[in-house]
């Protein structure tokens, strides 16, 4: 045991200071400051871990190496095209649906400069971000107001805290279920503060089942597709 210990102790005091280590880097350097002092966080975790299960400390060059590598990795775009041979059209692992060229024109001219995201212009003074698609979602879906948020879990937490916190959400045993990103029906509506009240059976929900529920706590019925 104390062999082992003193072992390693060696082994680890065998690993180069950081300054000798970027010594061996190309110069000027390829990569921003930040993506270098990450990427060698990272390496000599690793280097570290593999001393104390009895590996040797790497060369300098090669630690170097490793370094710039894992540094390229760290700077280089994650999202990149794909072709989408699923079937599915709409596909949420893929990017939902691309968009269209005149789209694309837009974004590119708006986020290239300054734009009216939250600023007025007949009024000369801030604006909201909502009020660009508030308006058009309330034409299309008949809604009284409507906003945007990131994702669906998202509009159901919202909605649920502000119309139903501390009060019964009646929703069926068979719709208590994960979607993408690990959300959880009954996890989303815990974190609302509502009280979850489940109807009916895993196969099939009756009208009945949801009348014979509804009381004085009742807060909403909840239809999850």
């Amino acid at each position: 045991m104390v062999d082992n210990t003193q072992s390693a102790g060696a082994g680890l005091d065998a690993i180069p200071a950081v300054h000798k280590i970027w010594l061996e880097l190309p110069t000027p350097w390829p990569l921003a400051k930040v993506w270098i002092e990450w990427a060698t966080r990272d390496v000599l975790d690793k280097v570290r871990r593999d001393v104390r299960s009895g590996m040797s400390v790497p060369a300098v060059a090669d630690l170097a190496r490793a370094i710039l590598e894992h540094a390229r990795g760290l700077a280089s775009p994650h999202l990149r095209p794909i072709l989408n041979a699923t079937g599915v059209i709409i596909h949420t692992n893929l990017g939902r649906s691309p968009l269209a060229q005149d789209i694309l024109d837009q974004v590119s001219l708006v986020a290239t400069g300054y734009s009216t995201l939250e600023y007025d212009l007949e009024r000369g003074s801030r604006g909201s971000r909502h009020d660009h698609v508030s308006r058009l979602l309330e034409v299309l879906t008949g809604a009284e107001a409507a906003m945007v948020v990131n994702n669906n879990a998202a509009a159901v937490l919202l909605a649920l805290s502000a119309l139903a916190k501390g009060r019964e959400v009646i929703v069926s045993r068979g719709e208590l279920v994960e979607i993408g990103g690990s959300f959880r029906i009954p996890e989303v509506m815990a974190l609302s503060g509502a009280i979850l009240r489940e109807v009916g059976a895993t196969n099939k929900t009756h009208a009945r089942d949801y009348a014979g529920a509804i009381g004085p706590n009742t807060g909403l019925l909840l239809k999850v597709h």
